[in-house]
């Protein structure tokens, strides 16, 4: 998964930008880049390789500007060199994109920029974006919301323009994007994790949203185009819980913090004196009562963690449970009814097959349940009963103590 970091503010936009890339280096990459508005024009920088690579490149030269982008790519469509990082600009240079994730109709877009003279400068499915946003006319936000509409596929883009010097914008359709709220700055990221050092203050983009973000503030357009608020959750992370704070890697600073991970989740589950909260999780007797199966869906490391989860429940609980991987599940017709209750199990909130899973349940009449490290996310907001871990954030790619 590619790392997306915009910024507005009065700061230097670069070294934000590289700042909170470097939060986002965990998720693997095998190139990055940034782009800065200077003035007139827009100034790309792109590097192969590691992002200290990129961070000598950028400071070397010396761009200054308030509005910048960043993105750490893992490649897809093109080879790993750096022509193909982004961010990617059109002809033009007037409007640079960032992007996460896989646009399926892309071949039949360039072959239509092409028909009309358009010249590609790279192998990805991601420059199309940037010259359909250069091409469709009107503001950044209006261009987002025409191009959104022709794009296919799974995507999380952040867009600059030359005219609008104080404008970020950013549109969804899948993988996940947030809005950092600070004072006097925002950002927009596709990872908590890339705002936590700036505020604690997020907006989570819903599918279909366009986010025009500004320094005094943020506005929301739906799949519609209309209007919408967005509400604003406040993470329970620390800005030191991104930092290896002393350890060689980030792992084993998180198996060091399994004890307590497990001590806050108790904590946030038996608040008066070691009786459960069934309130705290959204839950009641009746609801209970009314539950005949348990499905636990999850990918990867939670998937395991479910085949725990079942021991407890049909052993404690004496109800017939089942585990299943999202990515199977979505694919068939499995047979739910409004007894029972279908679990996303997911660290990030936002892993696409079980998202994918926990939609079908809803739309089949289960009843939905989350169990979740990421307040506010995707798997939070569709779930009626939401079991929240208190792990912080996690970055080693070995999941530890959001396991535990």
């Amino acid at each position: 998964m590619c790392g997306i970091v915009g910024y507005v503010g009065p700061r230097e936009g670069v070294p934000v930008v590289l700042e909170a890339l470097r939060h986002l280096e965990y998720r693997g990459y095998d190139s990055a880049g940034v782009a800065v508005h200077c003035g007139d024009r827009l100034a790309v920088l792109r590097a192969a390789g590691k992002l200290s690579n990129l961070a000598e490149k950028a400071y070397a030269a010396a761009l200054h500007g308030h509005l910048a982008l960043g993105h750490t790519r893992w490649a897809t469509h093109g080879a790993p060199v750096e022509r193909n990082a982004h961010p990617h600009t059109d002809e033009g240079g007037r409007v640079a994109v960032v992007h996460n994730g896989i646009i399926e109709n892309f071949r039949e877009l360039k072959r239509e920029l092409e028909r009309v003279g358009v010249r590609f400068s790279s192998d990805t499915d991601s420059e199309v974006i940037a010259h359909l946003l250069a091409r469709a006319g009107g503001d950044l936000a209006a261009a987002a919301v025409a191009v959104r509409s022709r794009l296919r596929g799974q995507y999380a883009v952040a867009a600059i323009a030359v005219g609008e010097p104080g404008t970020v914008v950013a549109f969804r359709n899948g993988p996940p994007l947030v809005v950092g709220l600070g004072e006097g700055e925002n950002l927009v990221a596709s990872d908590p994790a890339a705002v936590i050092a700036m505020t604690r203050r997020c907006i989570h983009l819903e599918d279909g949203d366009v986010a025009i973000v500004r320094a005094d503030g943020a506005a929301f357009l739906d799949a519609s185009g209309s209007p919408v608020e967005r509400p604003v959750v406040t993470l329970d992370w620390e800005p030191g819980e991104v930092e290896r704070g002393g350890f060689r890697h980030f792992m084993l600073k998180e198996i060091h913090e399994q004890p307590g991970a497990v001590s806050e989740t108790l904590h946030a589950l038996f608040p008066d004196a070691g009786v459960p909260s069934l309130a705290h999780l959204g839950l009641d007797a009746a609801t209970l009562r009314h539950v005949t199966a348990v499905r636990l869906v999850a990918c990867g490391t939670s998937w395991h963690a479910a085949l725990v989860g079942k021991f407890y429940l049909e052993r404690l609980a004496r109800v017939a449970c089942e585990v299943e991987y999202a990515s199977e599940f979505r694919y068939r017709e499995p047979l739910l009814s409004s007894g029972t209750l279908v679990v996303g199990i997911t660290q990030s909130g936002e892993t696409a097959d079980t998202i994918a899973a926990m939609r079908l349940a809803g739309g089949a009449g289960a009843s939905l349940a989350t169990v979740c490290n990421v307040r506010g996310s995707l798997a939070e907001r569709l779930a009626a009963f939401r079991l929240g871990t208190h792990a912080g954030p996690e970055i080693g790619v070995a999941s530890t103590k959001a396991f535990t």
